[in-house]
């Protein structure tokens, strides 16, 4: 059984996510834009929680097309607001709205969210060397810019610590602890 970082715990859905997704650098624009959703709506809640209902998320964000998200009006935000398969608390589905119009400005405005997210790593990812997950920061400078931007430019739902989580998970950084099997995979993804 390879050792993992202790967050991954068991269950096979979460294990599945450290051991395929976390931290791997991400340059898609809709993948990106997906975890900004599902990081935003993880606010105060665990993201096992978020994991399970990702797929139901897909069906109700439209696959996470920013450009469909965008123009949810009121009623559709209703509508979502009744999907017991999401996470139903409006300001969050609002913020997902919002958040997709902003994604969009910086697509129009940078070429892609992508080369303006890479930027807050100075286009490569940090390869960070945690012993253990308690000296992993809950944010860093690059996370506190990065979510102030984002918030400058009308985003919500996505403080510093969201924002270093979205960071960990896109592979802006590589927080693996040092005896995770996926640290030295993942390192080696960013030579």
């Amino acid at each position: 059984m390879p050792i993992r970082c202790a967050w991954a715990g068991t269950d096979p859905l979460l294990v599945r996510y450290h051991d395929a997704e976390w931290g791997v650098p991400l340059h898609d624009d809709r993948r990106l834009f997906e975890f900004l959703v599902l990081e935003s709506a993880q606010a105060g809640l665990s993201w096992i929680t978020i994991l399970r209902k990702r797929e139901n998320y897909r069906k109700a964000f439209d696959g996470f097309d920013p450009q469909q998200v965008a123009v949810y009006d009121a009623a559709r935000i209703e509508q979502l607001l009744g999907d017991p398969g999401i996470v139903r608390n409006r300001r969050k589905i609002e913020a997902a709205v919002r958040n997709a119009r902003v994604f969009l400005e910086i697509q129009d405005e940078c070429g892609s969210f992508d080369a303006y997210l890479w930027r807050f790593a100075s286009g490569r990812p940090r390869i960070n060397r945690w012993k253990t997950i308690r000296a992993v920061p809950a944010e860093t400078a690059e996370s506190n810019a990065l979510s102030k931007d984002l918030i400058r430019r009308g985003c919500t739902f996505f403080g510093p610590t969201i924002a270093y989580a979205f960071m960990q998970a896109v592979g802006l950084v590589n927080d693996h602890t040092l005896d995770c099997f996926r640290y030295a995979e993942i390192s080696k993804l960013n030579a």
